[in-house]
């Protein structure tokens, strides 16, 4: 199988197909100004942006400048966004109402030009195997493009792309339902010829974005810079230059929309039946230049080769220190009703198929608790002092989204990176997510499993109303550490203090550096 684009034989010099009687064709390429506001994927919560078509939308406003003529006439607004939803179209700025509007989502492709012309005459251009000369005759594209390409010739019926020389099909138009770029078209009654300033406003696909944090601990281990980037996702194959670029954070509410038209997949798949095994060409030996020789510079007064000794520059005075870098462009936060909206305060380009991260949150200083937790892994079926496997502890850095902590301000949902001074360098030590947080509410970054906090749950001799356990831990730090474990079932008794904690109680203890701790702990086997 091999895939072959083939050559659309100079498009923009290609008749358009006329339009119907009394009706005028305006073609609007040019977008004067744009706003893009982008919403995430509802239900994605923090998890990671989805790879290739986003699930999230935007709201697009583009401005254009069209010149309408008097009577019907037809304005097709080309390259908006791929994922345009058709039916959030508003156009405002016109001299009359919009009468009807179209999403025209057949694209402009070899694959679209294919099956545009089934059953209808085209030409081909090939060489010739006698002569090695081109010629062009007409052909009837039987079938295609999924499948491979027949066509009806002078010769009968072929194969496009299957006699090994280079072959081209020219048509003798461009269908008018094609186009270059995703298109909108609308229609339009005017009394008279005038020059309009129209907006179109319209949801899309294919748009999403995030919040991606990086989290970096200071040496004292008891603070954390934070900063997080503002992640832009553009699926689709248009983009938008210069555009005003915001995004929407919270739990915004929203239907399920239709499904999007879906035109002629692009690519030309080509097959041809298998005429030759590669074993019959013997494989091509290449050759490799040899690299180049290392040649010293030969001294011309004297005809030996010597070293040249560097010049000694007379003593300067040291250049003056670099002006201070400018602070980067940061995204302003705004209220907007119940959500919150980040700004981008200089226009961005949203380029097609691409990412873009925008600086939104820097924060020095952070105060954070270093709290290492674990989960109980004890079963009510085990035998006695039966040992469960050693199980690592979780890191948490823990704060509260407050002012005094060097917070303070609301935390949309994202990934979060942590690292780690170690060895001179900056290194990661563990990644985790962190759902929307407003101010006031706890903040819990995941730093990785710790292999130096450890512990063990040991089943005791079990009754039939109670099942005891003895949990161990160590720690092999020469620091003191936090550590804490939820009990989720219901407690008969503990040998230690308890706490409440988020509906549970929890077994709260710091762990000596270099040392033990362990908790007797007695459920109810009646839950």
């Amino acid at each position: 199988m091999r895939r072959l684009a083939l050559p659309i034989a100079l498009l923009a010099g290609l008749p358009l197909a006329g339009p119907a009687a009394g009706q005028a064709i305006v073609q609007s390429d040019r977008i004067d100004a744009v706003s893009v506001t982008l919403y995430r994927e509802p239900g994605r919560g923090e998890g990671a942006i989805r790879p290739g078509w986003p699930g999230g939308y935007a709201l697009v406003t583009e401005t254009r400048t069209i010149r309408v003529p008097s009577g019907r006439s037809i304005i097709r607004f080309e390259g908006v966004a791929e994922g345009m939803l058709p039916e959030s179209a508003i156009v405002t700025g016109l001299p009359r109402p919009v009468n009807e509007k179209n999403r025209d989502a057949r694209l402009l492709s070899p694959a679209a030009l294919v099956d545009a012309y089934l059953k209808r005459r085209v030409m081909i251009t090939r060489t010739s195997r006698a002569t090695g000369k081109a010629k062009t005759e007409e052909a009837i594209i039987q079938s295609g493009p999924r499948g491979g390409v027949l066509l009806t010739t002078a010769a009968g019926v072929e194969a496009l792309s299957c006699s090994g020389l280079p072959e081209s099909l020219r048509y003798p138009d461009v269908p008018d339902d094609l186009s270059a770029k995703p298109t909108l078209s609308i229609v339009t009654d005017t009394a008279k010829a005038a020059t309009a300033t129209v907006q179109l406003s319209y949801l899309a696909q294919g748009f999403d974005w995030s919040a991606n944090y990086v989290a970096r601990v200071a040496d004292d281990g008891k603070t954390l810079d934070l900063f997080a980037w503002l992640t832009v996702a553009n699926g689709g194959s248009q983009g938008f230059a210069r555009a005003k670029t915001q995004a929407v954070a919270g739990g915004l509410h929203r239907e399920a929309a239709a499904h999007l038209p879906q035109g002629m997949p692009p690519k030309l798949t080509l097959q041809c039946w298998p005429m030759d095994i590669t074993s019959t060409y013997p494989a091509w030996d290449i050759e490799r230049p040899p690299p180049p020789e290392m040649v010293m510079e030969e001294d011309k007064r004297d005809g030996v080769l010597m070293e040249v000794m560097p010049v000694p520059m007379m003593a300067m005075a040291p250049p003056p220190p670099p002006p201070p870098a400018p602070p980067p462009m940061m995204a302003q936060q705004e209220d907007l009703g119940d959500l919150k909206l980040y700004r981008i305060p200089e226009p961005v380009t949203v380029a097609a198929l691409s990412r873009k991260q925008v600086a939104m949150i820097d924060r020095k200083g952070v105060k954070f608790e270093r709290i290492y937790t674990g989960y109980f892994n004890g079963s009510f079926y085990a035998p006695p002092s039966y040992a469960m496997p050693s199980q690592p502890a979780a890191l948490i850095l823990r704060t509260e989204n407050l002012t005094r902590n060097g917070l303070g301000l609301p935390l949309p949902a994202g990934g979060v990176a942590v690292f780690e001074k170690g060895g001179g360098a900056s290194l990661l030590v563990g990644e985790s997510s962190l759902k929307d947080r407003a101010i006031g509410e706890e903040v819990e970054l995941g730093g990785g499993a710790s292999p130096d906090i450890r512990y063990v749950t040991t089943s005791l001799a079990r009754t039939k109303d109670t099942a005891p356990f003895t949990v161990r831990v160590t720690n092999a730090r020469s620091t003191p550490e936090t550590f804490e474990l939820p009990l989720p079932l219901k407690i008969r008794s503990a040998g230690d203090t308890l706490i409440e904690r988020k509906g549970a109680k929890v077994w709260r203890v710091v762990v000596p550096a270099n040392g033990t701790a362990e908790l007797n702990v007695t459920f109810e086997t009646r839950q």
